[in-house]
Formats: structure tokens, C-alpha cells, sequence
């Protein structure tokens, strides 16, 4: 570091480029994204409504920000009694267009995304536009969701396909339930260690 730049208490590796303009836009955008992050961490269902998602009910996010609903969040909808699970993402616009806007400048693929009640989104899961999941569906971890998905359905894969109805997959779960589903969490946690002679944790 130069004498200089001591005297002038000044770093050396400041741009010569930098404006009190740009520092100003840094400092909100890091502002916005703490406030985001504090928001999203206190109450999920607000920043969700804050940034424009529609919730028709109570939504249970089990991680959320900003980039969850994309560019356009006020084109998601959400029903009542949705599980949406860690990096799952609605996509509502289609950025191919983008390479394509030289041939034709106006080019645009946006659409709604429309998720129905009691349904459960696993993790990392992409919803893509104009994409309807219907009521009572399960969604597969890590899925594509390409195509609508109806009623009473579990699909999973990419993309997204039915695999049984909701039904069939409660049966094959009640075969296997552990039957502590109803229990608070500490309690559920520690009837499993005992199922699986856990001692540790």
C-alpha cells in the first residue's frame, strides 16, 4: 500500500470507477436482503405476501427468499395447507426467449403458476409456467413440474409425471407409519430414537 493511501486513509484497492451513486445502490441492496432474510427467517407467509406471492391459506415454508418465486412472485398462487420444502423454485417465465429476442424483439413466454389445497412440494423441486397443481397432490423431491398435475395425485421425476394417486400412496403409508406423526416435535424425535435404538443426539 502506497504512503498515500495511508495519509489519505483511503484503501488501495478502491476503483478509480467508483461512484457515491453505486455505494449508495450496494447499501440497499445488501439493506433489502438482511431485511428479507430477517423477514422471511420471522414470518415466512408475510414476506411471501410482501414481495406479491397470493396465499389462499396457511402456507408452511420450511426455507424461503426472494429467489424462491422468481422475477414475477405476483403470478404464484398458493392454496391452503401447501408444504413448500427447501430450494424449491417457481419459474414463471421461460429465459430462453432471451438468446432468441435478435430474431424476433418482442418474444415473451410468461404464465401463472396455480398450486390447489393440501398439497406438499418436495425439496428442490421446479415449477415451470402455466404450470396448475391441483388439490391434495404430493410433488416428489427434486421434480420438474412441466405439465399440470391433477387432483388427488403423486407424481415425481423430470419431468414430473403420475406415479399413484394420493390414496394408493396413504395405504402404502399406513402399512409403514411409525404412528407418531401426531406427537409435538421433541416427543416425535425422541419416540424414533427409541424405534431405531438411537442414543445419541
Amino acid at each position: 500500500m502506497s504512503s498515500q493511501c495511508v495519509r489519505n486513509h483511503s484503501p488501495a484497492w478502491r476503483p478509480v470507477t467508483q461512484s457515491r451513486g453505486n455505494q449508495v445502490h450496494i447499501v440497499r441492496l445488501v439493506g433489502r436482503t438482511v431485511r428479507d432474510r430477517w423477514l422471511a427467517m420471522r414470518d415466512p407467509e408475510g414476506f411471501a405476501r410482501s414481495i406479491g406471492v397470493n396465499l389462499n391459506g396457511r402456507v408452511r415454508f420450511y426455507g424461503i427468499d426472494r429467489a424462491m418465486f422468481g422475477s414475477e412472485p405476483w403470478l404464484v398462487t398458493l392454496g391452503d395447507n401447501v408444504y413448500l420444502t427447501a430450494g424449491v423454485q417457481f419459474v414463471t417465465h421461460d429465459g430462453g426467449t432471451l438468446i432468441l429476442r435478435k430474431e424476433q424483439p418482442d418474444l415473451e413466454w410468461t404464465a401463472p403458476i396455480v398450486i390447489g389445497n393440501d398439497v406438499y412440494i418436495g425439496i428442490r423441486s421446479v415449477i415451470l409456467p402455466g404450470v396448475t397443481i391441483g388439490n391434495r397432490c404430493v410433488i416428489g423431491a427434486g421434480s420438474v413440474v412441466a405439465r399440470d398435475i391433477p387432483d388427488n395425485t403423486v407424481a415425481a421425476g423430470v419431468p414430473a409425471r403420475p406415479i399413484r394417486s394420493t390414496d394408493d400412496y396413504l395405504e402404502r403409508l399406513r402399512e409403514r407409519s411409525l404412528r407418531v406423526g401426531h406427537l409435538p416435535a421433541q416427543a416425535k424425535a425422541e419416540e424414533i430414537k427409541k424405534i431405531y435404538g438411537v442414543t445419541a443426539g
